[in-house]
């Protein structure tokens, strides 16, 4: 039997992933804003209050131009990016002008556009408030939040030595105003001006449009807590303020962002920031039917950007309490009859299975940091497969080169731990080679020429497994069957491709191997 003739054993209706959304009566309009920073330009000099407050009001100008601009267009929800106020680089002391306190919506109601004198030093807040209210919409905004805590003798104390946690913060505002969510960010990246919240925080809201949104930032996205853990609980709608330096070949923004709600079968707000320096670029609304995104060019102007859907609505508790005729409703359900056997292990993890033996045309290459085995992939048309260890990943294809350039490709497999040693992960990759030597392979390419109709499978030892196709330019392909098994078979087909391939991937997450 084929590989392709496989996809008959069994049926994963989001697979049908295709680019037209369905007719829906249950939907809502988004929206998230690419903000071009304005910048402190020595962000490790301490600034008074009154400073900081001058710097902020700079970007919250381009926002209340946005905001103004995505409700004229009918957004019900706006997401802007994390960072987009103050800025990064940052130490713990000179961010201090910048910080607010911000009152926990779970215990008190607060206005902060009605009720501006309750609390003081809430300009920021203030602002984002009238920002919401003004514009009748709902509004999430990212900021450098402030909480006093207790200083105590125990050594096992979280509470920083100056008595005060300060926290990358995410903030939600109904649509009149008065602020309905904060979370704060677990999962750090290098931000030496932020604490981690002693206890990871699920944070949701709700919305009388689409029902319960969740809320994550950033490098959250690669974790189980707070996103998978979210999901867990049911909530299918995640907004991700974000300030994503991409890394090809595997995460770029659009293609991870998009790849995650295709794996996880959620829809994803997410806003970046532009700043071409660090390689921040990419923003996008993403469903499981549908990706509208912007994903700059290397030379385009660097300026902001904002992107404006209509989304259907995931929260099915919403759907069940206001959709009266439940065919109306485009399901995305995993149905898992026993797939057929193609080779590899069934075992949940494959660690009991022996590993393939080694083939001599296998060669290895770092790629994002990790030591890659790979295998050429330079005929017209094959089958081929490759090995780390005792995970194993098979392709299927057709090559179609243009004109006469001349690419290599090749397919990698790895699974083990991250360089950085937090997060384990599992991936099988075919990717264009960034020259003609083996080294290259696993290098960063925005183009490529060739086409191709593919099947790529692994089998993994997680279900946390994301599916992506990068062509040339960074233009998504939508994948045009995606399959998981109950066995932790996982395939991905694509043909027909609209430009080069640069990127095919099965991104899987092992979240119970993390050292966390």
């Amino acid at each position: 039997m084929t590989l392709f003739s496989a996809f008959a054993s069994f049926i994963f209706t989001l697979a049908a992933v295709v680019e037209n959304q369905p007719v829906m009566e249950s939907s809502y309009v988004a929206a998230v804003y690419e903000h071009n920073l304005i910048l402190n330009p020595e962000p490790l000099v301490q600034l008074s209050r009154s400073a900081a407050l001058q710097h902020m009001q700079k970007n919250l100008d381009i926002y209340e131009e946005q905001a103004a601009e995505a409700a004229k267009q009918g957004a019900q929800i706006l997401v802007f990016p994390e960072d987009g106020i103050h800025g990064y680089h940052f130490s713990r002391s000179s961010i201090s002008g910048y910080l607010e306190t911000i009152p926990d919506p779970q215990q008190e109601s607060w206005n902060p556009c009605t009720e501006p004198e309750k609390y003081n030093v809430t300009e920021v807040l203030q602002r984002l408030s009238c920002m919401a209210r003004r514009n009748k919409l709902y509004l999430v905004a990212n900021m450098a939040g402030l909480q006093p805590c207790p200083l105590k003798t125990d050594p096992t104390s979280s509470c920083p030595s100056d008595g005060r946690w300060q926290f990358n913060t995410n903030v939600v505002f109904r649509s009149d105003g008065l602020l309905v969510a904060r979370y704060h960010k677990y999962n750090l990246f290098f931000e030496e001006s932020f604490d981690t919240p002693p206890q990871p925080e699920l944070i949701a809201f709700d919305t009388p449009f689409a029902g319960k949104f969740g809320l994550i930032t950033c490098f959250d996205i690669l974790f189980h807590k707070p996103t998978i853990a979210l999901v867990e609980k049911g909530v299918r709608q995640l907004i991700f303020p974000t300030a994503w330096m991409n890394l090809l070949p595997l995460l770029d923004s659009v293609q991870f962002h998009r790849a995650l709600s295709l794996g996880a079968n959620i829809t994803l707000l997410a806003a970046n920031l532009r700043n071409d320096r660090l390689n921040m670029r990419g923003s996008g609304i993403y469903t499981p039917f549908s990706a509208t995104y912007h994903h700059a060019q290397r030379g385009d102007p660097e300026e902001g950007r904002l992107l404006v859907a209509k989304v259907p609505v995931l929260d099915q508790q919403w759907l069940d309490k206001n959709v009266t005729t439940q065919e109306e409703v485009v399901k995305a359900e995993l149905i898992s009859p026993k797939a057929t056997d193609s080779g590899f292990c069934h075992q949940e993890s494959c660690s009991d299975a022996s590993p393939a033996p080694a083939s001599s045309d296998n060669f290895t290459s770092l790629m994002m940091y990790d030591l890659f085995t790979f295998v050429l992939v330079n005929e017209t048309e094959g089958v081929t497969n490759v090995c780390s260890g005792t995970f194993c990943c098979l392709l299927e294809y057709r090559r179609f080169p243009q004109g006469d350039s001349e690419e290599l490709y090749a397919l990698g497999a790895f699974a083990g731990m991250h360089k950085n040693g937090i997060y384990a992960h599992q991936v099988c990759a075919l990717v264009r080679c960034a020259g003609l030597d083996l080294s290259s392979c696993g290098q960063e390419v925005e183009e490529a020429e060739s086409k191709m109709d593919f099947q790529l499978e692994g089998r993994f030892g997680t279900r946390n497994v994301y599916p992506s196709v990068l062509a040339s330019k960074m233009v998504l392909e939508q994948p045009e069957h995606f399959e998981k098994g109950a066995d932790g078979r996982v395939i991905l087909k694509h043909s027909n491709m609209s430009g080069g391939l640069v990127t095919a991937c099965l991104y899987g997450r092992m979240y119970h191997l993390d050292n966390e």
